[in-house]
């Protein structure tokens, strides 16, 4: 092939900075065909080739691999490929390592297009390739010992059959080349100019939606296996993300050729992402649009299985999911940029950096050592100047910002220099000088300035000090609050209406001593700002950063730093709505403060202006690889509006945190998973302010730790501690701590204040250095005339000379911190202006009149800049020693030079500084002054932060001895040293103590002051709690006689014990009682005095209780006429006795009824009104009764024609006689009926209807039925998927009959599932206890309704038996000790309940068996199937699938259930568990016990037979390739075959005849085979035309052996011998396992997620069943009431 053009091409592309050529042809391609010795892969749709094994193995990233597959799809993978569904229109990353040069659905069916690939080692495709490869990497030495060259000629885009129009004509052509030596591999992708001309492919399942999937190109690493049986997404990277990219293919290049693409892909050392080379071209004519390409890469996250996915949470089960790229456009495991400016990222060449861990072959292999983090190998890198970096049309986006004086930095972050002498290319041994590695000699200023540096064998790394935290490059002091600052921007869809947010402030403080985190964003507009309440992950970064760290847990500050990309995407359900959250750590700015930029954009759900929303405390794991923190979670809330009422959403969090760690120190790893416990959350929206607010306390800990658990209980871990907020906790034994002041913080612990380091010399400045003193720190900043050098730390003269500031005609004299102009000889002047001496009328211009006049004038014909600063200069022209800004109003003092001195300057309207008195010293600040200065008073956003205490100091900085609290109006009396004197606190209101008397012996507290202190009146936070009763004592600590409720305004008297003395309360606005008159003889309490009085109001807390209704008596203690209710807002007239006068209630916001008035004559109460009032709606103690129903009446007192039932949110219509119109009631949060339309035809109540209609939920009286359950039904009568009872706390899903659908039920005071998609079920959540599936048994039993006396089993959190067990409600409660067993002799008919503690008593009271296993519904014949986790139950009526009684028949949590079988004469399941590696049985009884029948030297156990009269059992084992047998009971074990097997799946076993029959899926040579059940005379039945024989089962009728194949996509069956094979169906999808009844083939289909049903007879499919949870289906089984 010619190719002197292209390379020509290339050379001139090399010697110039812009380069424009034509690209490649089909001639410049590397030889491909028969005649190159090619092998040409099958026509079809989804064929893969025959595995082309490597003669010396290809590293792809960092791993190695010694076979390789060429797909149909434009895709080359190291793996046999999965079928086209799971991948094709998926976007990256796959799941097996993939070489995609242009991945779509391709289809050569019919001869359109060949595919060609080989591996070869003929010199001149080796030299070739070596040549591109140096072209593209001068400083690589690589030579390629094997070339894999694979071609699409001419190939076309898969078009649906059945679509009316002629197959389009467009075809592609394009090639891979794959170059490898022992170390390192290449690859190049040509597109020649008339190679690409369609762009994508449509969907085969789109359903008539014209829509089309851009080709995905670039590279995969595929899944990564870890803690033996854990996957994880590996790094990969995308070369296009739309149409346009597709057509920058054969348009751009990054070799200098439009066309050709070359990139570095593995190394046998260490290796992380993909390295393209980074020279452009583009042709001549380029087409309209940009030639953009992007860096796609995602972080690790959990995935299931690869051949046997766990259905905890399925990519196939959210669709639309699929391709979820979290940070598009994005290479987030990328080392620091090589050098330059953010803001130029096409400067660079891009470097996409993965991190990615070594992976044996293997899928199982273990985790077992951390990559390395150089892309290139340290022979081959080499940093390129600026000059030596052509523009590119890479988009490279920073993980974090490069550091301000940090040099230029290779791709893989080490400047690295190799000489040619050290490098030994016999051997392979690469080394590198000592002198160019990483050092703290060279790098320490990229450490903080309270880190040290250390030095290790292969690099640096930075360790703050003692006293401080980070994780060196950025320290802060420990137990000192952190403030951050920000910016937020983006778009976002509110509903249909764009809101664009442009640089709104951020700020967030933290206190980081408990966790508390408060975030608050300004300017919100109206309409985003109620959207975004929800989205308290905005804030969770902060408290990530800064959680209250539990032992052995470290939170993200320590990890990240200050500089990190966290990459968000949050998915709002059920509207779908996305948004993307990107928060960028720019560092710590001068304040030490932290930086951090925040870009939204995407749609939110609308929320009504004034809603509320509520987040409940919840937990989420963090998990950590190197350089970067993953976590998904998905999130509940509440949204309560005055439109919508109370509403339940949520919402699915995935996201990412890179930021740069240091790996060189070998230290301790960060633990693998983390907790984050966050307790409280608030949100809030003020639309008059505009602020966005969140609140949130953290807490990081091991997963698994309870912060609250008993072993936690210290107040440093629970956070509610005493210590001062710039203070640190420390644990002590049991609950004791101590508080000790933050690092550059001094106090006791409990009052800190900052140390001025500048004022107490304890600066670590240098010298030419000058100290300012920050909050807990200090910077310092070099004085005037002076820089930071190199280290950064040490300040350095500025040569002024270098800039030329005298006139032309002087000379420059640099000086330490200063310079000098002198005018060259036959010139005077001060040197900045020099004139010749001949001719000179006047004095030159000094350097003051230059600098005034140059402002002043401005150029020629332009004006003077409004509001510049303008010098002002004395009759000598020299600076004026009091300069002013005529704009601002600030003066300030200069020295000779015009420089300002410094603390002279002072704000407009104050008096300047006298400029001629010199300075005075400066006294340090004082105790006083510090703590003073140090208090926080003013928010971020500028308002004062009420409740604030700021000490008052003299004019010398000494305490006075009177301080105040200007919050509360408390006053006290204290010492020299700011401590309070005893008993000198005086309440607001009263005359403050005399402070210049001496102390007096003080006195104990009284019950007054005992009762006032107790009472709890702030929050944690600082916050007042509202309502709280606070007692008022005197001077001497007595009760004052008169004692008021601030919040509710009441007052009263109160005798000596500080109890109300009867009569003396009166009602706000009201005058109070004389209490100092004597008592008058006490009248007896009145009826209504006795009502008001037995409200309880307050909790013993000091908390108001909301909702109770207190009567207002009046001063004779009799009923006022008038009665309102405060929490609801209805007012009604009563009669003395205090019943409520019938007409007279009015609703909120209504005038009140006149109650003077007489009654006008009274009409009888109606229908509705009695069954109002006759609802109790308070108990006798005033409280309201949750749940009791009260119907709505109008004026005339007849039914509303709409109802509500609060307590549920349910609304519907009722006739006249209030009876329910069928067909109206709408659910909780949707719109209500219109009950104005008439009836619509009455449709039939539906089951649930009926369910719900016969049970009895409300009393005669009124009171709610504790302990029934009723139904929820929607609209339509069907019973909504979530029901809950609200008696036990506990919510399941239903199914569409109203049958729970197993493992979704949740206990009390836990989240209720989302029933629109599969439970997620975590890798770790533990097994159901003995005690769960007691309760759910029993609970079954009862038929959903336990009586209040019947007992159910109270279980712990964790699963365990509660030690106290009680009937129902009663107090007939006995000990049980951990087993469930009764203790004896503890049984208890009293009120007070037993104490008990779990034992180990002798067991005498069994629990019942387990009930583990519910029976399939009476069918006689039932297919059992193996979903994930689960063993379902598909009964047959008579050969239809009745999928309306299947159910779940097992529950496995953590199991992957493959192999099914089942013995009928004991009716027992088996099955083997590819999880636990395992195989089992259980009784289908109920309540029986699942068992472990064999759980050692199993790998891979599938398929699985039983046979019946033998009682024997048969199992595959496909990773050690054998065949075993043993008994029933797992005895007598044996293997029947462990040679010339590939890949067993299948095995059954034909009873009558003992013959075993199974399948070998060997892609190279698949075959089934037989023997006799006891291994002898072993042979081969089928071996031609077959590929994927996953599915075996036995047609009774004919005798013959059939077989469903995922390969040839057909049914076939033969006779034992041979004979008679025939086609039963041409065309399945993706069967996986099969069984044969009555004429009909039933087999589980991976491609439709279901049980599919042909018929042997007509050859067509007659059935389908999709489980509602979709998820992979294995193994099926045929279970039958008696032996068939």
């Amino acid at each position: 092939m010619q190719r002197g053009r292209l390379f020509a091409a290339c050379a001139l592309c090399w010697s110039v900075s812009v380069c424009v050529v034509t690209g490649i042809q089909r001639a410049d391609l590397f030889p491909y065909g028969p005649l190159s010795g090619d092998l040409i892969l099958a026509e079809g749709d989804d064929e893969t080739s025959k595995v082309l094994t490597l003669p010396r193995p290809l590293y792809f990233y960092d791993s190695q691999f010694s076979q390789l597959y060429v797909a149909t799809n434009g895709i080359i993978s190291a793996q046999d490929l999965p079928m086209e569904k799971q991948y094709v229109d998926d976007g990256f990353p796959t799941d097996f390592p993939a070489v995609a040069p242009f991945l779509a659905d391709i289809d050569t069916s019919g001869g359109r297009g060949q595919i060609y690939y080989r591996v070869t080692e003929t010199p001149s495709v080796l030299n070739k390739m070596a040549q591109e490869v140096h072209r593209g990497f001068p400083d690589s030495k690589f030579t390629p010992t094997h070339v894999v060259v694979a071609t699409w000629e001419n190939v076309a885009a898969y078009e649906e059959p059945s679509r009316t129009t002629a197959p389009s004509n467009k075809v592609n052509t394009f090639q891979a080349v794959i170059g490898y030596d022992e170390t390192d591999s290449y690859v190049l992708f040509l597109y020649p100019e008339d190679g690409v001309n369609f762009y994508g492919t449509r969907p085969k399942e789109s359903y008539n939606v014209e829509i089309e999937y851009p080709a995905r190109v670039g590279f995969s690493r595929g899944e990564i296996t870890y803690l033996i049986f854990s996957r994880t997404e590996g790094p990969h990277y995308s070369v296009t993300v739309n149409e346009q990219t597709v057509k920058n293919l054969y348009q751009v290049g990054n070799t200098g050729i439009p066309g050709v693409w070359l990139f570095h892909t593995g190394n046998r050392y260490s290796f992380d992402n993909i390295v393209p080379a980074s020279i452009s071209g583009i042709l001549a004519t380029p087409p309209a649009g940009g030639h953009g390409l992007s860096l796609d890469t995602t972080t690790p996250e959990y995935a299931e299985f690869e051949e046997y996915p766990d259905n905890t949470f399925d990519p196939d089960n959210l669709e639309e999911d699929d391709d979820y790229p979290l940070t598009a456009l994005d290479a987030e495991f990328q080392p620091p940029p090589a050098g330059g400016d953010q803001s130029e990222p096409h400067h660079r060449p891009a470097t996409p950096d993965a991190p990615s861990s070594p992976l044996a072959e293997s899928e199982d292999a273990p985790l077992t050592s951390e990559p390395r983090f150089n892309p290139e190998p340290v022979a081959r890198q080499s940093p390129q100047s600026e000059e030596q970096q052509p523009q590119t049309p890479l988009e490279v986006v920073d993980v974090y910002p490069p550091h301000k004086n940090e040099p230029p930095l290779s791709p893989g972050g080490h400047v690295v220099s190799v000489e040619e002498d050290d490098v030994d290319f016999d051997t392979g041994v690469i080394q590198y000088t000592t002198e160019n590695k990483e050092t703290c000699a060279r790098f320490q200023q990229q450490c903080s300035q309270n880190a040290f540096c250390s030095d290790y064998a292969t690099g640096f790394c930075c360790h703050c000090r003692p006293g401080f935290y980070g994780n060196g490059r950025h320290c802060l002091p420990e137990g000192a609050p952190q403030r951050v600052s920000g910016k937020v921007r983006g778009t976002v869809m509110v509903g249909s209406t764009p809101v664009q947010l442009n640089d709104i402030d951020l700020h967030a403080y933290i206190v980081v001593g408990d966790g508390r985190a408060y975030t608050a964003i300004s300017e919100v507009p109206e309409p985003v700002g109620w959207a975004l309440m929800p989205l308290a992950p905005i804030g969770e970064l902060f408290g990530w950063l800064f959680a209250l760290e539990l032992p052995n847990s470290q939170a993200g500050f320590k990890i990240a730093g200050a500089e990190f990309t966290r990459h968000a995407e949050v998915v709002f359900y059920p509207g779908n709505q996305r948004l993307s959250i990107i928060q960028t750590g720019r560092g710590l700015d001068d304040h030490n403060h932290l930086t951090v930029d925040t870009v939204v954009s995407g749609n939110v759900p609308f929320l009504p202006p004034g809603a509320e929303v509520t987040m409940d405390p919840f937990k989420e794991t963090y998990q950590y690889y190197p350089s970067v923190a993953t976590s998904t979670s998905v999130r509940e809330y509440s949204v309560v509006s005055a439109e919508r009422g109370s509403e339940a959403f949520s919402f699915q969090l995935k996201q990412n945190i890179t930021y740069r760690d240091c790996r060189h120190d070998n230290r301790a790893a960060t633990p693998e998973t983390l907790q984050i416990t966050m307790e409280r959350v608030f949100v809030m929206y003020v639309k008059e302010e505009r602020i966005l607010r969140y609140a949130i306390t953290n807490k990081i800990s091991p997963v698994g730790v309870e912060p609250s658990g008993p072993e936690l209980v210290n107040p440093c871990y629970a956070g509610n501690h005493d210590c001062d907020t710039t203070a640190q906790c420390l644990p002590l034994e049991g609950q004791d701590f101590q508080c000790q002041c933050a690092t550059g913080y001094r106090g006791d612990g409990r009052n800190c204040y900052d140390i001025d380091e500048c004022a107490e010399n304890l600066s670590s400045c240098g010298a030419h250095a000058q100290c300012v003193n920050l909050p807990g720190s200090h910077r310092c900043q070099c004085q005037s005339g002076y820089e930071y050098g190199f280290d950064g730390r040490t300040c350095v003269d500025i040569d002024e000379c270098s800039s030329s500031p005298c006139h032309i005609n002087a000379r420059c004299i640099n000086g330490l911190g200063t310079f000098q102009c002198q005018c060259r000889p036959g010139f005077y002047g001060d040197g900045f202006y020099c004139s010749q001496q001949e001719g000179q009328t006047g004095r030159p211009k000094t350097q003051c009149e230059q600098h005034r006049d140059s402002l002043q004038s401005g150029e020629p014909g332009s004006q003077p800049s409004i509001g510049a600063y303008v010098p002002q200069c004395d009759s000598d022209g020299q600076y004026r020693s009091l300069q002013c800004h005529g704009s601002t109003g600030h003066c300030w003092c200069v020295d000779i030079r015009g420089q300002e001195r410094a603390g002279t300057r002072t704000p407009p309207g104050t008096a300047p500084k006298d400029c001629d008195r010199p300075d005075e010293p400066q006294r340090p600040k004082t105790h006083c002054e510090h703590h003073r200065d140090s208090v926080q008073t003013t928010s971020p956003e500028g308002y004062p932060i009420v409740g604030a205490f700021v000490p008052q100091c003299n004019d010398i900085g000494e305490y006075i001895p009177l301080q105040c609290h200007g919050s509360t109006g408390h006053c006290w009396c204290v010492d020299r040293n700011g401590q309070e004197r005893t008993g000198t606190r005086t309440p607001p209101g009263t005359t403050p103590t005399d402070c210049s008397k001496p102390d007096e012996p003080e006195r104990p507290k009284t019950h007054c002051e005992h009762h006032r202190d107790s009472v709890q009146t702030s929050s944690p936070e600082g916050y007042p709690i509202i309502g709280a009763y606070v007692p008022q004592c005197d001077a001497n600590g007595e009760y004052r006689s008169l004692q008021c409720h601030g919040s509710s305004g009441h007052c009263w008297c109160v005798d000596r014990t500080g109890q109300e003395r009867p009569g003396t309360r009166t009602s706000p606005g009201t005058a109070p009682q004389d209490c100092d008159n004597p008592d008058e003889p006490e009248r007896p309490k009145t009826h209504c005095e006795h009502h008001r009085d037995s409200v309880q109001t307050t909790s013993p807390e000091g908390y108001p209780i909301i909702g109770a209704y207190v009567p207002q008596c009046d001063t004779n203690g009799q009923y006022t006429p008038l009665q309102c209710h405060g929490s609801s807002g209805h007012c009604w007239c009563v009669d003395r006795t205090g019943q409520e006068r019938p007409g007279t209630r009015t609703s909120p916001g209504a005038p009140p009824t006149d109650c003077d008035k007489p009654d006008e004559p009274q009409r009888p109460q109606t229908h509705c009104e009695y069954h109002r009032d006759s609802v109790q709606t308070t108990s006798p103690e005033g409280y309201p009764l949750l749940g009791a129903y009260a119907p709505q009446c109008d004026a005339n007192g007849q039914y509303t024609p709409l109802q509500c039932y609060s307590s549920i949110g349910e609304c519907w219509c009722v006739d006249s006689t209030g009876q329910e119109r069928p067909g109206t009631r709408s659910s909780a949060g949707a719109q209500p009926p219109d009950c104005d339309k008439p009836d619509e035809p009455q449709r039939p109540k539906t089951h649930c209807e009926h369910h719900r209609d016969s049970v009895q939920t409300t009393s005669p009286e009124g009171y709610p039925l504790l302990g029934a359950y009723a139904p929820q039904c929607d609209a339509n009568g069907q019973y909504t998927p979530l029901q809950c009872y609200s008696s036990i706390g506990e919510c399941w899903c239903v199914d569409s009959t109203g049958q729970e659908r197993p493992g979704t039920r949740s206990s009390a005071g836990t989240q209720p599932p989302d029933c629109d998609k599969p439970v997620p079920v975590a890798p770790t959540q533990r097994p159901e206890s003995v005690c769960e599936r007691w309760r759910a048994s029993l609970i079954d039993h009862y038929g959903g309704k336990p009586e209040a006396q019947q007992y159910v089993p109270q279980c712990e959190r964790d699963g365990e038996f509660s030690p106290v067990q009680c009937y129902g409600e009663t107090t007939y409660c006995w000990c049980v000790d951990q087993d469930g067993r009764e203790v004896p002799g503890t049984r208890s008919h009293d009120v007070v309940k037993p104490a008990c503690l779990p034992s180990v008593a002798p067991p005498t009271v069994r629990p019942l068996p387990r009930p583990d296993v519910t029976p399939p519904p009476k069918a006689d014949i039932t297919l059992l199937y193996a979903q994930g986790q689960k063993i379902g139950a598909l009964p047959l009526n008579g050969t239809r699938l009745d999928a309306n009684r299947s159910k779940t028949l097992l529950t496995l949590h953590g199991s992957i259930v493959v192999g099914i079988a089942h013995d009928c004469k004991e009716n027992r399941v088996y099955w083997t568990d590819l999880s636990a590696r395992t195989i089992n049985r259980a009784s289908m009884a109920p309540g029986a016990e699942p068992e472990i029948l064999i759980n050692t030297n199993l790998v891979s156990p599938e398929g699985l037979a039983v046979d019946v009269n033998r009682r024997q059992m048969f199992w595959v084992d496909s990773n050690p390739d054998m065949i075993e047998s043993a008994n029933l009971d797992g005895s007598g074990r044996r293997t029947l075959f462990d040679t010339d097997l590939v890949n067993p799946r299948a095995i059954i076993v034909v009873s009558s005849t003992g013959t075993l029959y199974w399948t070998d899926w060997n892609r190279e040579a698949p075959k089934i085979e037989c023997s006799s059940v006891d291994g002898q005379n072993r042979r081969v039945v089928v071996s031609e035309g077959i590929g994927l024989p996953n599915a075996l089962t036995y047609d009774s009728s004919s005798g013959q052996i059939c077989w469903a194949d995922a390969g040839t996509k057909r049914l076939e069956c033969v006779s034992p011998d041979g004979s008679g094979r025939r086609v039963i169906h041409p065309s399945v999808n993706y069967p996986f396992s099969m069984v044969y009844y009555r004429n009909h083939f039933y087999y589980t289909d991976w491609r439709r997620d279901g049980v599919i049903a042909v018929s042997k007879d007509s050859s067509q499919f007659t059935d389908e069943y999709l489980p509602d949870q979709r998820s992979h289906l294995y193994g099926i089984a045929i279970a039958s009431s008696q032996c068939l």
